[in-house]
């Protein structure tokens, strides 16, 4: 019997990330974007100004509107010589609210920072999952680099171009596989949390 999960996203490669996670061992689960199911489904705003109060926001929306199982992520990227600039803004950084623009714009607010230490960064990733019954878990993850002077790779998206995680220091999350990636991401570690809370049947208030 298959399992359809909804992510509360029209991000299609975020969506894969979690899907290719979240299945690992369960292939009976199935991620599938609300806008798929409804492309009518009114996006929520997004007003918090955590990454958790995002992602409830968007969590209980869209369970409220489908009925179903339902996961949201809010993730972004927190660079402490700019007091956690992009943060919460992340996917809305620059005018353009694009990938591109956000992160050229990093690059300008980081000119003049030469040293590794200067450039530390992190990828942080609340997920909230809310099963069929109305349930609600909250999962976290973190992963530490820094900020590369010039982008790198042709693959994820948003600041993977310029992020270079510590456990790979040779290569920006842009450049390596996406089992690597996975691996080690702040989302991946996530939803790693997220499992082990489900298969513990831990319920996070």
């Amino acid at each position: 019997m298959t399992r359809r999960i909804l992510i509360a996203s029209h991000n299609a490669k975020k969506a894969r990330e979690l899907e290719t996670v979240f299945k690992e061992g369960d292939e009976s689960i199935f991620v599938v974007p609300v806008y798929d199911v409804d492309a009518s489904y009114p996006e929520p705003e997004e007003s918090g100004s955590t990454f958790l109060e995002n992602a409830r926001i968007k969590a209980r929306a869209a369970f409220e509107y489908f009925h179903e199982a339902v996961i949201a992520d809010d993730s972004g990227l927190e660079v402490a010589s700019l007091s956690g600039e992009p943060g919460v803004h992340s996917a809305r950084y620059s005018k353009d609210h694009d990938d591109e623009a956000n992160n050229k714009k990093l690059l300008r607010r980081l000119e003049g920072y030469q040293k590794a230490s200067e450039r530390a960064a992190q990828f942080v990733s609340v997920i909230v999952y809310i099963d069929q019954a109305g349930k609600e878990y909250v999962a976290q993850g973190i992963c530490q680099g820094t900020i590369a002077f010039e982008p790198a790779g042709s693959g994820g998206f948003g600041y993977d171009p310029l992020f270079i995680p510590d456990e790979i220091p040779s290569k920006t999350f842009a450049e390596v596989s996406e089992a690597e990636k996975n691996a080690i991401s702040h989302r991946g570690r996530a939803l790693a949390d997220l499992k082990r809370q489900l298969a513990h049947g831990k319920r996070e208030d």
